[in-house]
């Protein structure tokens, strides 16, 4: 799409979120003063101000109100605008790249980053159900020469002080994946076992099948009724007919990939919001349905309009 053919400036993108909230017509929408279907105007006033108002009784309709971009400084094309850069990009943008790209301050970008990601990227998706990949990760630096020495100290041997410097280091990320469908990926504690079943009760149907690794923490599958099948991985066994967790490694991959790629490092504090941006653009990747003599729309394009009509739904409380 040619995004400043279709939103050149500010009143381009305020005359969208009217549209897409209240007045498909841009002209009639339901006034909640006269409680009936009216006639709305935008009157130029010297505060420049983003509402239209009731041609009956004079109330005013906000469609910036309650929304992300409600009481921001920041002008509704750069929102708009860092929306269709966020959604273009196969990996993601930082924040960085994106305060070069809109030419706004870090902490701007940073802030607008922040918003469009927990607020329009994060969602609960159905149900998984079928064929169900579920595997554990770990997301962070190495350690360093030091932390090894501290652990070899305390009486491990080179290593078992390797591994459990890095397992301290390292934040743990339990993911499980429908084939062909949705993923669903969340920060759980080191000794993620309680907190991953109550994650699998929340997530996958109990009819599901669910194929894991040889790991003990999923030992407990078979007796909570669940249809689970193993792959041993130790004996270098990757795939064995359906049996695998293939899908899986494959998002973890796209996940390491965009952050050593993108952001470089991110903190155990915000890596939940990073795992619900990756688990978004995974569910998200589909191109759309094309008709009979129809342009297809490319995945960006529809990925920013998806986004576009959930920012100009108002934020839950």
């Amino acid at each position: 799409m040619e995004f400043t053919r279709e939103f050149p400036d500010d009143a381009a993108c305020l005359d969208y979120l009217w549209r897409a909230r209240y007045s498909s017509d841009g002209r009639h929408a339901d006034c909640p003063e006269c409680k009936q279907r009216r006639m709305f105007k935008r009157y130029e006033t010297a505060q420049q101000r983003q509402s239209w108002s009731c041609t009956h009784c004079g109330h005013h309709l906000h469609p910036t109100a309650g929304t992300i971009f409600h009481k921001s400084s920041t002008a509704l094309h750069l929102w708009f605008y860092a929306i269709y850069l966020i959604t273009s990009t196969r990996c993601g943008i930082s924040a960085k790249q994106l305060e070069r790209e809109i030419g706004v301050g870090y902490k701007t970008a940073w802030r607008m980053f922040n918003l469009i990601r927990n607020s329009l990227m994060t969602e609960t998706p159905a149900p998984l159900s079928g064929n169900v990949e579920m595997d554990e990760t770990y997301v962070g630096g190495k350690p360093r020469a030091r932390e090894i020495q501290a652990m070899a100290r305390m009486g491990l041997g080179p290593m078992q002080a390797g591994q459990a410097a890095a397992r301290a280091k390292k934040t743990t990320v339990f993911g499980m994946v429908e084939r062909g469908g949705k993923v669903v990926a969340r920060v759980v504690p080191s000794e993620f076992q309680a907190s991953a079943f109550g994650h699998i009760e929340a997530h996958i149907l109990p009819a599901s099948h669910i194929f894991t690794d040889e790991a003990a923490a999923y030992s407990a599958l078979a007796r909570k009724g669940y249809a689970h099948r193993r792959i041993q991985h130790a004996a270098r066994v990757y795939v064995d007919g359906d049996v695998h967790t293939q899908t899986i490694d494959g998002f973890w991959s796209l996940l390491k990939s965009g952050i050593r790629g993108v952001y470089h490092s991110v903190s155990a504090k915000w890596l939940q919001s990073y795992l619900d941006e990756y688990a978004w653009r995974y569910n998200h990747r589909e191109h759309t349905e094309r008709g009979t003599g129809q342009r297809r729309m490319p995945v960006g394009e529809a990925k920013f309009r998806l986004l576009l009509a959930r920012a100009a739904a108002p934020l839950a409380v």
